[in-house]
């Protein structure tokens, strides 16, 4: 249940801690503001992060042994990426932002990996909605990453390119919790390479 308790843990993080940061807007602002040093809600936010990291990484056995498993090395990335966005935070140094922002673009870009890497193992399985849903997802996250470096609303933006990979995690939790997304003997392991012809 990693996928879902670490997205619930991260975007409650945020929704609380913006609401209680003053003259924070979440739709101006971005989320790492709240974690900022100096930041009120420092401490609630970073600990968003963290567990976000967390559980997403302790899913990973299970999700690598699922038909959308050849996506666990961008859950790996991305649970990675976040922790390194809360050991730096905004406000230390120009060249810790500049780290911090590094470190954010990888979790972008690899929450949208996830589910476009899961798009073909689906659509092979049969299970084509769920496919071309994971394709959507992967091409809105990365629109929306995309809107962060112009728009003036980049708050509004990134939680929407957030919300849709972490709902993406949260319905694969669940379908997997479930017992969905189990691999038939006819569909190819995932992290095992094909045995050679002799």
């Amino acid at each position: 249940m990693g996928l879902v308790a670490g997205p619930v843990a991260f975007v409650s993080s945020w929704a609380v801690g913006g609401s209680r940061t003053p003259g924070y807007s979440p739709v101006h602002d971005a989320i790492s503001r709240i974690a900022e040093l100096g930041a009120p809600q420092r401490p609630l936010m970073t600990s968003g992060f963290v567990a976000y990291g967390a559980f997403v990484l302790a899913a990973v056995p299970v999700l690598r042994r699922s038909v959308v498993g050849r996506a666990w090395p961008a859950v790996v990335v991305n649970g990675l990426a976040t922790w390194a966005v809360a050991a730096l935070p905004l406000g230390r140094s120009d060249q810790g932002d500049l780290l911090h922002g590094a470190a954010a673009s990888v979790g972008y870009v690899s929450l949208a990996a996830i589910p476009a890497l899961a798009a073909g193992p689906l659509a092979r399985s049969g299970r084509r909605r769920a496919a071309t849903a994971s394709a959507v997802a992967a091409v809105a996250i990365a629109g929306c990453l995309v809107a962060t470096t112009v728009a003036d609303a980049k708050g509004l933006a990134q939680r929407s390119g957030l919300g849709i990979g972490d709902l993406w995690l949260v319905v694969t939790g669940l379908v997997l919790a479930a017992g969905g997304l189990v691999r038939t003997d006819r569909e190819p392991d995932p992290v095992d390479p094909a045995p050679m012809d002799p």
